[in-house]
């Protein structure tokens, strides 16, 4: 009775379970290379336990089901999907200038999916999202950089110079100059040393948050490191992993 498949406990429904967990443990290892929130552990166990979840909708209710008793198993793969709104909601994180976590949070949700398709015995589907899956993360995310470069797109800089230098206000002239819209600018004002051939003496040094909008974007590193004291510039990631 233990291995028997009718009754919702048989080697079908171990290697079911066993097929979620492995895709689900795949995706889950791209999400943690990645350095995302929901990493190896999270997405497996959402998958697992909604391919679980389905077969006890499927196989669980057997014993009263009977001539008064009538059951959808749907109702059960309905309301996981609804469910696992709250844990992917839980990793989005809003900031001022930017929304980040939307696609870890999506592919808990597709995680969920595939759980619940090798749950109900679709194991090519499961599989065929998985592919689809690394197809978006890995083909999609350079192609959106590449259009969001050359196109109309938004990203934010970290641009660090030397202060006392009137720097700053090149660095605006040049992007107005440029047509690139400023969203946001944020000061950040500290005292380190410049690695210049000076005797060593510690400068002060200011760190400026740029969230510029528009056309070209690849440029501006290039063009805003071409102006004389600034030190360095640093694009903040603006994809919504």
């Amino acid at each position: 009775m233990m291995f028997d498949a009718h009754d919702g406990q048989g080697w079908l429904q171990v290697e079911e379970l066993l097929l979620a967990f492995v895709l689900s443990a795949v995706i889950g290892l791209e999400r943690q290379v990645r350095g995302k929130a929901a990493g190896t552990r999270t997405q497996t166990i959402v998958g697992t336990s909604a391919a679980l979840i389905l077969l006890v909708s499927k196989y669980g209710f057997n014993d009263v089901l009977g001539s008064h008793v009538i059951l959808d198993p749907s109702r059960v793969a309905a309301q996981v999907v609804s469910g696992i709104g709250f844990l992917g909601a839980g990793l989005i994180i809003t900031r001022p200038t930017s929304v980040r976590g939307l696609t870890t949070a999506a592919s808990v949700w597709e995680t969920a999916a595939i759980g619940l398709a090798a749950g109900a015995g679709l194991p090519l589907l499961a599989v065929l999202v998985t592919l689809l899956h690394f197809a978006v993360v890995l083909g999609f995310t350079p192609l959106s950089r590449w259009l969001g470069d050359r196109g109309l797109g938004e990203r934010r800089y970290l641009v660090t110079y030397a202060d006392g230098r009137g720097i700053l206000r090149e660095v605006l002239s040049t992007c107005t100059g440029r047509q690139w819209v400023i969203g946001s600018l944020s000061v950040e004002r500290s005292r380190k040393p410049i690695d210049t051939e000076s005797d060593g003496d510690e400068s002060a040094v200011v760190a400026v948050g740029l969230t510029l909008t528009g056309r070209a974007l690849d440029q501006v590193v290039p063009v805003l490191g071409a102006i004389d004291g600034v030190i360095r510039i640093d694009r903040e990631e603006s994809d919504d992993d």
